[in-house]
């Protein structure tokens, strides 16, 4: 392995300044960065957040989307904790574009979608 390796990039240390505790399994952002919480990080701690990877997470209820769309995460949805949003949806500011994928279609109704985390590809409205 290279001397200068360092992770495999997947999992990244994250410290929680949003003044609140973050659970396991929600959706933390990171600049550019959509990741998963992979513990629950108190505010101020540092825990690991996923990156990379498949994961059930909020959805906008009366978004439609095809399994590969591109996907949009709307910060204010969700009751406000964010939910993640179809490519038509128009983002406002604070959103983030190109983050995620749909692994799966999503339906009129849901409140939760199958996402994949596409990092290095995201844009804030």
């Amino acid at each position: 392995m290279a001397k200068n390796f360092v992770s495999d990039g997947d999992v990244i240390p994250w410290t929680n300044t949003t003044g609140s505790a973050v659970a396991s399994g929600q959706v933390v952002v990171m600049g550019h960065i959509i990741g998963v919480a992979l513990v629950a990080i108190a505010a101020g701690a540092t825990g690991s957040v996923a990156v990379e990877g498949v994961f059930e997470v909020a959805k906008v209820s009366g978004a439609v989307f095809a399994q590969g769309e591109k996907l949009i995460w709307d910060v204010s949805a969700g009751s406000g904790a964010g939910a993640f949003d179809d490519s038509s949806a128009t983002p406002a500011t604070g959103d983030i574009t190109g983050g995620a994928i749909a692994w799966l279609a999503g339906t009129d109704g849901q409140t939760t979608a199958t996402v994949k985390l596409t990092p290095g590809n995201a844009a804030i409205a």
